[in-house]
Order: C-alpha cells, then structure tokens, then sequence
C-alpha cells in the first residue's frame, strides 16, 4: 500500500535530530505526501514502483486548475515530493524515479515593497528626540535607513560594535554566517543621532545593568528584541498615517534609493550584505 511507504518515512524524518526531523518540517511533508496519496487512489495503485510520470504531471496540473494553488505552493509541495521519491530510492522501494527532471512551476518574484520619501520623512517626523525613548528611537531608525541593516542585525548590535573614531560599525550579518559580515561607514547624521543616543537616553535606561552588551536596550535597560522594534515602527506608522508597514521596509526602501544615489552595485552588495546579485 502507498501509505505504508509514507508512513516509513515519515519515521525516518523523526528519527533525524536535526534538518527535515523538525516539526514543522515532518508535518508539512505528511499533508503534502497524503494529498498526492489521496490523488492516486484512483489508478488503484499497490506500490510506489506504478507511480508514473504521467501521473505526477497529472497531479501537477490537478493543483494548479482544480486546487488553484500558487505557483510557489506547487513548487514547495513538489520539494516534499522529491525528496520522499529520494528516500524510495535509497532503500530500494523504487526502480526509476517518476519526478525525475519534472518541471517546476515559474514562481513570478515580487518586487518588494518600499516607502517613498515623502513617507519616510513623515514616518521620522513623528519621533519626539526631547524624550529618551525618542532619543533611542530617533538612533534606531537612522541607522536602519541609512544602512540597510536588516532588523534581527540591528537589534544584535553591541557597544563594541560602533567605532565612533572610525565612523563605522561592524555588523555581524544573520544566522552566523561570515560572508554576511562587514564593517559599514556611517554619516555624520546617523553619528549625531547615536551619540545623542548613548550619553543620554542609554545611560537612563541601564541604570540596574551598567554591564549590558547590547548597543539598543528596552525602558528595562536589557536588549531591544525583534519584536520590541517591530512594534515601536508599527506605532510610529500609525501616527504617520501609513497603512501598512514592516521593518523590513525601511530595508528596502534603502536598497531602492541606493542606485538613485549613483552607487554601483558591488557597492550595494557590500553594504547591504547580500551575497546573491540576483537579490
């Protein structure tokens, strides 16, 4: 029977200590591999060795006329796919492989959405800098839109980090990875907003942790999360009058204004830390 053939491998998934074994990841193929079992039920089948070609390219069309998936849905589902007729190969429950070569829907790419200038200056003219959380927040946002950080850098940032002689601060880059890391030069208005920053608002908030590490901390004076910063931009966008908005945006709309400011794009690729030209 097909879901025999499944539910080995789905043992096998749990088995792992990491990789596909998380799950998220083992639920996910489990939907995935009983709706192609669901759809086959009608050829009768007894073993994955009749599954044929035709068939999965008929369960391809199936998802996207009669199921109306996206075509990045169909692509994921196809990975759950492959990978399941992978582990049929390895143990021997498989002559030849029916997802072999098999076309892969075009997923169209999304241009990603920016603030325009007029926004960004409306979103900045709602920070009150006679406060201490306007002081950090004021440093924050500069600091994000003039470098293009990603936010989950941003917030692991630490003092050792900003190099107020040199004009620079190192960032670390996201998840770990070296080829991510770079020392990025700041301007005189971002130093001005940082330095307003640390001899002020920064002091106020570590009071009860004169030994915390993190550059941007909370009214608690611990480190700012994700989410913590998430929150403040939505609350800011709100005043502003702007509907929708990310963090991420701000990273964005820097990337956008960068070309138009007559950088080039290794330039772009350094500074963003991006290691794909295709991004």
């Amino acid at each position: 029977m097909l879901q025999e053939g499944v539910n080995a491998y789905l043992a096998s998934l749990s088995n792992k200590k990491s990789g596909e074994s998380n799950s998220n990841t083992i639920v996910a193929y489990k939907n995935d591999l009983h709706q192609l079992c669901a759809y086959l039920a009608q050829f009768s089948l007894e073993d994955w060795r009749q599954v044929t070609r035709e068939q999965i390219n008929g369960y391809v069309l199936d998802m996207r006329d009669a199921q109306l998936y996206r075509p990045a849905t169909i692509a994921r589902k196809l990975a759950s796919l492959k990978a399941f007729f992978r582990y049929l190969s390895s143990v021997g429950a498989l002559e030849s492989n029916p997802l072999t070569d098999i076309d892969v829907p075009r997923i169209q790419q999304e241009p990603p959405q920016a603030l325009c200038r007029e926004q960004v200056i409306r979103l900045f003219r709602q920070i009150s800098i006679d406060t201490s959380v306007g002081q950090r927040d004021l440093a924050m946002l500069t600091l994000l839109y003039a470098t293009g950080m990603r936010v989950s850098e941003l917030v692991a940032l630490n003092l050792n980090d900003l190099d107020l002689t040199k004009s620079t601060i190192f960032c670390a880059g996201r998840s770990g990875k070296s080829h991510h890391n770079r020392e990025v030069r700041l301007a005189q208005p971002v130093l001005e907003s940082l330095q307003s920053y640390l001899h002020s608002a920064r002091q106020q908030y570590i009071q009860h942790h004169p030994d915390e590490p993190a550059l941007f901390v909370n009214h608690h004076g611990e480190r700012l999360t994700r989410q913590g910063f998430w929150l403040i931009v939505k609350g800011y966008a709100r005043q502003a009058g702007i509907a929708a908005i990310t963090p991420q945006m701000l990273r964005h709309s820097f990337s956008m204004l960068i070309p138009q400011n007559g950088a080039e794009l290794p330039a772009m690729q350094e500074m963003l830390g991006i290691v794909r030209v295709a991004t």
